[in-house]
């Protein structure tokens, strides 16, 4: 209909009146159509001409956003929206001309409840030109309560996995220090007196057992405390190269070859330098144990839309499926020696700076990790600016 309705319109002068009346009910219908549709979206929808001032509003939107009485067309957009914050932040869009994706405001619900809107701007694009602005409105109350609670069970069963965890590892050096305590008393229920040279290597044993109870404790709280992040924007890349070059005797001594694969002009992240050290160098020491003969470390960072990517590849030895879906459990390890903490650390680190890691791997062909970080949203996106990176690495080693 669209297209017959196209080609009609530059032949207007030649229609004789029932043409042009047929012509006017299929704009009119089509227009019908459009607007059944605008207002049946549970997202809400504003548009705006080059002027800023409002073409177009469905019916979400008037529920979903706080708008002025009165007819809104033909005013300024952020003039038509009641809450000043809202309309601050969608005026300081507009004359920027920026790109804003989910934005969240609380507003006030019903019945005393907070309602979470996410707002996003985007430009209006008819045959390659910009012809104003939409702003896209979304309630994500539920989704957000959802989360909310996914997080408050995950974190039981993180803490019951945790625990369980723990009481394991507390276990083996108490039932040490128990069997030590009894010779001791076996000792001294023989003789009147026992003397230090014959005492001596089983308390030296019983305080090697209290520092892994220690150790076991310092752990533990660390994984369950609230993190003292106190993120700025840093450079990954040189903090990535400090790391190699303080790990590089160590490194060499392994025989494993590192590859930085680091873009230049890598967009600046919130990190907290001193953890997110730590983090890397717990992946970068267990890939390392992974290629007990040596082998190639690749460490790569990309900007991949608004996010950077940190991998770390090597060629090890692998992991199972089913090891791989519990590397990040605490005190998962299939090591003869270690915690099997750091992992999980590294995870926390990495949620505490609002990122994520993933992890790919085979058994002989090597592990990746993923980590992906939230770039500082400050430039500008410009209309039809297409993300500049090439690297794409497939999921299979």
């Amino acid at each position: 209909m669209r297209k017959f309705i196209q080609r009609a319109l530059p032949k207007l002068s030649k229609l004789d009146f029932p043409q042009v009346q047929a012509l006017i009910l299929d704009l009119a219908q089509e227009n019908e159509n459009l607007e059944v549709v605008l207002d049946s979206m549970t997202d809400g929808v504003l548009a705006a001409d080059t002027e800023n001032r409002v073409i177009l509003c469905n019916k979400a939107a008037e529920r979903l956003i706080p708008l002025t009485t009165g007819d809104v067309y033909d005013r300024l957009l952020w003039e038509v929206i009641e809450d000043l914050d809202i309309s601050q932040f969608v005026q300081g869009c507009l004359v920027n001309q920026e790109t804003i994706e989910d934005r969240e405001f609380s507003l006030p619900g019903h019945g005393g409840n907070t309602r979470i809107l996410s707002i996003s701007v985007h430009p209006l694009v008819q045959a390659g030109k910009v012809q104003g602005n939409i702003l896209h409105l979304q309630d994500i109350s539920e989704k957000r309560w959802r989360e909310a609670r996914l997080r408050r069970a995950e974190s039981l069963a993180s803490l019951t996995t945790l625990t369980a965890g723990v009481a394991h590892e507390i276990k083996n050096p108490l039932g040490s220090i128990g069997i030590h305590i009894q010779l001791i008393q076996k000792m001294l229920a023989k003789k009147r007196s026992v003397t230090g040279d014959e005492i001596s290597p089983l308390l030296e044993v019983m305080n090697e057992e209290v520092d892994r109870l220690n150790k076991i404790v310092v752990d533990f709280l660390f994984a369950v405390r609230p993190m003292d992040i106190r993120p700025y924007e840093s450079c990954l890349n040189c903090l990535i190269r400090e790391l190699l070059e303080f790990m590089q005797y160590e490194l060499e001594q392994a025989k494993v070859k590192v590859v930085p694969d680091l873009e230049e002009k890598l967009p600046r992240i919130m990190i907290d330098e001193k953890f997110m050290k730590q983090a890397i160098l717990n992946m970068v020491k267990n890939s390392m144990n992974a290629m007990p003969k040596g082998g190639t470390l690749v460490l790569s960072t990309r900007k991949k839309g608004d996010e950077v990517v940190f991998r770390i590849i090597d060629d090890g030895e692998g992991m199972s499926t089913e090891v791989m879906g519990k590397i990040f459990e605490p005190y998962f390890t299939t090591k003869d020696f270690g915690s099997g903490i750091g992992l999980t650390l590294v995870y926390k680190i990495i949620k505490e700076h609002g990122g994520d890691i993933s992890v790919v791997s085979q058994e002989g062909r090597g592990t990746t990790f993923t980590l992906t970080f939230p770039i500082p949203q400050k430039v500008q996106k410009l209309l039809g600016e297409e993300s500049k990176t090439e690297w794409e690495i497939s999921d299979e080693i």
